[in-house]
């Protein structure tokens, strides 16, 4: 990125600023943040300026302060403070961006999968390694290979979680592992819908069959290789059974309309009992 235009910081007017020009790397709103920086620039005034480039019509593109500039809107200013870039290229805004960022509070794992699927998405980058370099270049050979994985685990799984920024680093390297072992259907089907489930009860619903794609015998029998075993089975009114490897042994899961049947585990043990009583 060149010099700014202006070394000393404009007031320019909100409605002149597009925030939403470039995809953001953090996507989970904080409420309580957010009433927090509304009450330091309501005491103190804005400290920290934001930052745009110009775009054509004439206006600004947000590079960094997208906070700040929603708190000013909501306090109902109608100018903010600015220093005035001139990137190079879009990509180059956005690696400013994702710097100030990260100097102001680390962004979640899954939020950088994210950044670089859109930037991908929007033709700014030819290959995941290509935007990694860009966005995040202090990071170690072993965190980019960990972050191209958390590319995937967002393509796979967008849109599935409750609250995917609070996955932890080890629960995306779970989930890209599984991944890369041919998992995805199975951990999809197995997901539960977040408008009726928090993160946690999710994660709970998947760890068994994580747990089983992680282990030697799931490694060795990935779905789709041959031999692999039938893990689930769906039935006529969408009745699914899936085996679940848990420390004690397996246990199989019922689950969709039919499972609610009175009488269906009675019907199910009867017929187990049978099997292994022959004789």
């Amino acid at each position: 990125m060149t010099d700014s235009l202006h070394h000393i910081p404009q007031d320019i007017p909100l409605s002149e600023i597009d925030a939403t020009a470039l995809p953001r790397d953090r996507g989970a709103p904080d409420p309580e943040a957010d009433a927090e920086l509304r009450d330091s620039i309501t005491l103190s005034g804005l400290r920290q300026p934001i930052e745009v480039f110009p775009v054509e019509p004439a206006g600004y593109a947000l590079i960094s302060g997208f906070r700040r500039l929603k708190a000013l809107r909501a306090l109902g200013h109608d100018t903010a403070p600015a220093f005035i870039r001139q990137p190079a290229s879009i990509a180059d805004a956005l690696a400013a961006m994702v710097t100030e960022n990260e100097i102001r509070a680390p962004v979640s794992p899954w939020d950088k999968g994210a950044l670089v699927l859109r930037c991908l998405q929007l033709g700014l980058h030819d290959t995941p390694d290509a935007a990694i370099d860009a966005l995040f270049p202090a990071l170690s050979r072993q965190k980019r290979s960990r972050l191209r994985g958390f590319v995937s685990v967002v393509e796979a799984f967008e849109g599935r979680f409750a609250t995917p920024d609070r996955l932890t680093t080890a629960r995306l390297d779970r989930l890209a592992a599984a991944l890369r072992s041919g998992w995805e259907d199975l951990i999809r089907n197995a997901l539960p819908p977040s408008r009726t489930h928090s993160l946690d009860s999710q994660w709970s619903e998947i760890e068994p069959l994580l747990a089983e794609a992680l282990s030697p015998e799931g490694a060795a029998t990935a779905p789709g290789t041959k031999g692999a075993p039938r893990r689930s089975l769906t039935l006529r009114q969408g009745l699914t059974i899936r085996r679940e490897l848990t420390r004690n042994g397996w246990v199989l899961r019922f689950s969709g309309p039919q499972a609610k049947t009175p009488g269906l585990m009675e019907d199910v043990m009867e017929y187990v009992e049978r099997m292994f009583q022959k004789g």
